[in-house]
């Protein structure tokens, strides 16, 4: 009763502190529309309002209305009365900036959290905000039951530069300079209009229903909605267009009564109502650690850097160029710097000998995100080599800056999808999880969230997520989890300073923490092997940025012999391995002599990164390695060829 009585002081006062973030509610009030109740406030400092629906339905469904908030309300009252909530925030004269996206998260981010309204509302646009409408629905597609837009705006070169048919509004159009701070001609040339980059929002099959009229002047259909549709459905989404024809049409067409309100409100509530609802991202984030320091320089507008570590699911365009994107949009004041140090087929065992040269030479790191659980499957990588190398990647990191924040994660893939539908934790997994506990780092565990909501019947792997090199939708369900990291550890209260992490005690000591490259030209007998300072395939095959016009140390012919001296407790080598990929013999120390096969599945249509551990738990001191090239081949490959790029060893 006293925590009851408090609630209703605070309603009174019209202050309210959102618990867990930086977000303020103030003037809070309760007002009557239309004869229902509706609640404003301001959301930190902008003024925002919902309307509360005589019989709330559960789950509370609800519109949210871009702009023109009290035009063509009909529909509106029919959903309240349906049980649906009507939502506004007032972001006037932003025209679907980035900085008003940040605003609509964080009113999504309230009435979802604090006030525990549906994940998934639909989106209401008329004219203009169809800007906003679809900003924020193509960053956030899984959150989107449908979108609803009369007369929308899908390209701001028609309305209001008015570039095209359009008679354009001038002073808007200054406006909207200003406030994305582009020249007209750079504006012209913008690439990121509603109208555009709509695969996302279409593979999420989010609706869409456009009310236009066929005269208007002011935003023609022609150079909106129906280049918008052409794109959407081009992509697979799906997209009603219904011209509005009866009635009296004004401005210049741009106002038209609509007809048939009923069956568009139905569209609306319909889609409000389609079960399944996503499951809770937050579900699938291990908070072992925090983000402080990236959130204190945040804060402080400190120049942040941020590094993303791992295989061909991180250097592909998908969800490191959204986190990249959120970030830059999300905190105006700081400089970021984003370096992609993802390189395809490689996994944990070769980021922790490369970590040094591509990651760490390249200056401060602010932010890594590391990821191995694929490849580490596919590329049959051991488990106890999974083990050092993350661990080793993770304490040569806060070696070097002990105050870089970190952030592990673990991707699917089919193997991984019927290890969990066995009941079974992924190897991949676990490591991955144990090395982020063990130091106190954020882990998100991808492979689980993505099976989970398979289960959940949200989505296919073979239709919507497709294969382990995610189609659209299923980067985008990386970057919403990863973006719901970020918001629930950077919205909080800022730290008071940077802090040095206090490294624990390693999980295994052989952990490849001192892991380096050495250079071919460290190789001391050369008998039969070409050092060739800048290698190019000459049969026309493929290769891997880095892994070209690079020092190769090559041999060609059965009975080469080269030699390496080092000193450290593993020793391996990364070679390029093609369709005519050699087997070798080694040893180390004039032990015993192994036989190892350097073709792969992939190397006949590719001059692939290979990586390869030779030996492990070695004795401190001073070691030799021995290689020769076997007079054996592998029966798909066309040679004998050892093509090194570098030597791996882990010592100083």
């Amino acid at each position: 009763m006293k925590l009851k009585k408090w609630l209703l002081l605070l309603f009174a006062a019209g202050i309210c502190m959102c618990k867990g973030g930086a977000q303020t509610i103030t003037d809070l009030k309760e007002v009557t529309w239309k004869g229902f109740k509706r609640v404003t406030f301001k959301l930190d400092g902008n003024e925002a309002w919902y309307t509360v629906p005589p019989a709330p339905l559960e789950g509370k469904p609800w519109v949210w209305r871009a702009y023109f908030p009290e035009w063509h309300t009909d529909m509106d009252s029919l959903l309240l009365q349906k049980g649906v909530y009507i939502a506004y925030m007032n972001v006037s004269d932003r025209f679907g900036h980035a900085s008003a996206m940040n605003r609509w998260d964080d009113l999504y981010a309230y009435l979802t959290t604090q006030l525990h309204f549906a994940p998934r509302p639909a989106l209401e646009a008329v004219s203009r905000g169809g800007l906003y409408a679809y900003g924020w629905a193509k960053r956030n597609p899984s959150k989107v039951s449908c979108i609803y837009a009369e007369a929308p705006v899908c390209d701001f070169t028609s309305w209001p530069a008015g570039k095209g048919k359009g008679k354009g509004a001038p002073a808007e159009w200054q406006k909207l300079l200003k406030v994305y701070g582009l020249t007209e001609g750079a504006a012209l040339q913008y690439t990121d209009q509603p109208k555009d980059n709509l695969e996302a929002l279409a593979a999420y099959k989010v609706p869409v229903v456009h009310v236009i009229g066929l005269q208007d002047q002011i935003v023609p259909a022609e150079e909106n909605t129906q280049v918008l549709v052409q794109n959407y459905i081009r992509y697979g989404g799906p997209a009603t267009v219904i011209p509005m024809t009866r009635g009296k049409q004004d401005l210049e067409g741009h106002h038209f009564p609509i007809e048939n309100v009923a069956s568009l409100a139905d569209f609306i509530f319909e889609n409000l109502q389609k079960q399944p609802q996503p499951l809770p991202a937050a579900d699938y984030i291990r908070s072992y650690g925090k983000l402080n320091n990236l959130l204190f320089r945040i804060r402080h507008k400190e120049e942040v850097t941020v590094a993303f570590l791992g295989g061909s699911i991180t250097n592909m365009t998908g969800w490191r160029n959204k986190v990249a994107q959120y970030l830059a949009e999300r905190y105006p004041g700081t400089h970021f710097r984003f370096l992609n140090a993802g390189i395809p087929s490689l996994g944990s065992l070769p980021h922790a000998f490369r970590f040094q040269k591509d990651v760490l030479d390249q200056g401060r790191v602010d932010l890594l995100f590391i990821e191995a659980a694929v490849n580490d499957r596919v590329n049959g990588t051991p488990e106890m080599q999974q083990r050092r190398a993350l661990e080793g990647i993770v304490r040569h990191a806060l070696g070097a800056n002990p105050a870089m924040d970190i952030v592990l994660m673990g991707f699917a893939d089919e193997f991984k999808l019927a290890d969990l539908q066995a009941g079974n934790v992924p190897a991949e997994i676990a490591v991955h999880e144990a090395v982020a506990k063990h130091y106190g780092l954020p882990f998100i565990n991808l492979a689980a969230e993505v099976n989970a909501r398979i289960a959940h019947k949200e989505f296919t792997w073979e239709y919507d997520f497709k294969n382990l090199h995610p189609a659209p939708f299923g980067q985008e369900l990386y970057f919403n989890t990863i973006k719901t990291l970020l918001q629930t550890q950077l919205e909080g209260t800022e730290p008071q300073a940077v802090v040095a992490k206090k490294l624990p005690q390693p999980m295994d000591l052989l952990h490849y923490g001192a892991g380096r490259y050495l250079p071919v030209n460290a190789a001391s007998v050369k008998n039969g092997f070409v050092l060739h300072p800048s290698w190019q395939p000459a049969d026309g095959v493929g290769t891997r940025p880095g892994f070209v016009k690079v020092p190769v140390l090559e041999g060609t012919t059965a009975g080469a012999v080269t030699r390496l001296s080092f000193r450290g407790s593993a020793v391996g080598i990364a070679v390029v391995s093609g369709p005519d990929a050699g087997m070798i013999r080694y040893s180390i120390d004039d032990g015993p002599e192994q036989t190892l096969d350097l073709y792969t599945q992939w190397s006949k249509g590719l001059h692939l990164p290979w990586y390869l551990l030779l030996g492990d738990g070695l004795k401190k001191g001073t070691h030799h390695l021995d290689i020769t090239i076997a007079d054996q081949q592998h029966p798909q490959s066309k040679g004998h060829a050892v093509r090194i790029v570098y030597f791996l060893v882990n010592g100083k």
